[in-house]
Formats: structure tokens, sequence, C-alpha cells
């Protein structure tokens, strides 16, 4: 379960076991947890929400899709090292 980075209390990360599906994010309160937040990565570079099972405040999530999609690059080389693949598959 790679963690990426912490968004003031949320620690945005992956899990290693979900590689089949297209690119994303999980935003839990504090760790890692099955009830996190999940977002898509766009081939855009921009960010979808697939459902906010966390129940993160509208204004707060808002603000860390804005930071997500800045480090969109990121995101998808550590997905590439973590995962070892040469292609990422996007949500859309």
């Amino acid at each position: 379960m790679p963690s990426l980075f912490r968004i003031g209390s949320y620690l945005v990360f992956f899990w290693s076991n979900e590689n089949f599906e297209p690119i994303h994010v999980h935003i839990g309160k504090g760790k890692p947890s099955p009830n996190a937040t999940k977002v898509w990565l766009t081939a855009s570079g921009g960010c979808i929400i697939a459902n906010n099972s966390s129940r993160i405040p509208l204004n707060e999530l808002n603000d860390m899709l804005e930071i997500i999609a800045a480090q969109h690059f990121m995101i998808c080389e550590e997905w590439k090292n973590h995962f070892i693949v040469d292609e990422i598959k996007f949500y859309c």
C-alpha cells in the first residue's frame, strides 16, 4: 500500500492489489481504510470522484481534487513503478 502524500490530515494512497483497475487513488483520514474515498485519474490530466465513502466534506474534497490533478504526473509515475507497467489504463 504505497502512500503518495498527505493533504492536511488526509492520506492519498493506492492499494497494492488494484493494479488491474484503471489508475486511481484513495483518500483516507489519517490512515488507509477500506472505506476511503476513491478518485479516478483521467487521460486529460484531471480526476473524477468515483465515490466519497469516507464522507469528506465537499468543499475539502474539491480542494483535494485540485491537488491530486496537480500531482497527476507524479501519481502516474508512482503507479508505473509500483505495478511495474509501461502503459496506464485510465477511467476516461
